[in-house]
């Protein structure tokens, strides 16, 4: 597991954020890569991990992505491996932070994690919106924060606010962006950077304010 890691920000940093990869890309894509550059540059010590579906993925064995709720322990024997001093934050992007949503609220109970951070998170599959993974979210105990563009096909704005969602889940809207947070800058006026750093900044002042 330890050679799988990516680790990028301060060694000294006061939080420390593990983010586990979507279905189908890996920890060291373009908008996972991006988005840690971002996370670091305000300051979070950011470390990625690959489920082993994925990392069989780079010897050449190609593996679809299984069932999200068995890599619940997958991302707990991540969270054993990485063995984080001081507070730990957990989430990915897409499947990533759907299973550690999955995972959160017995590590919180137990004092193992201060919160969970979602890069896109998949409220239910494109263009099946009846379909909803959401369930487990309606009781949700950790502080969390859902960084959502208001167009992503995963969920936008139009459908998200309509959920039952846990009171502990605060979501940031990022205007016009897609699952990977990117937006059409000649439509938005945005671009992927511009919204990358507010993510961070906004993840930042949020875990400032998860409980010590």
């Amino acid at each position: 597991m330890l050679d799988r890691f990516l680790l990028q920000g301060p060694e000294d940093a006061r939080f420390t954020i593990l983010l586990a990869h979507g279905a189908g890309a890996p920890m060291d894509s373009a908008s996972m890569t991006a988005a840690a550059e971002a996370l670091a540059d305000v300051g979070f010590r950011v470390i990625r991990f690959e489920f082993a579906y994925m990392a069989a993925r780079r010897s050449g064995i190609r593996k679809p992505p299984p069932r999200a709720e068995t890599l619940n322990p997958e991302y707990e024997a991540a969270i054993a491996a990485l063995g984080a001093r001081g507070p730990l934050i957990i989430g990915g992007k897409s499947m990533g932070g759907r299973v550690a949503s999955m995972v959160a609220d017995d590590l919180h109970d137990k004092g193992k994690i201060a919160g969970l951070l979602c890069l896109g998170y998949p409220f239910h599959p494109p263009g099946q919106p009846g379909k909803l993974r959401t369930g487990h979210l309606k009781r949700l105990a950790t502080p969390a924060l859902i960084c959502q563009g208001t167009r992503d096909e995963f969920g936008t704005r139009d459908e998200v606010p309509g959920y039952d969602l846990s009171d502990r889940i605060e979501i940031l809207w990022l205007e016009d962006g897609d699952h990977d947070l990117k937006p059409r800058k000649k439509i938005s006026g945005f671009s992927t950077a511009d919204h990358l750093a507010t993510m961070a900044k906004a993840a930042k002042a949020w875990a400032e304010r998860l409980p010590a």
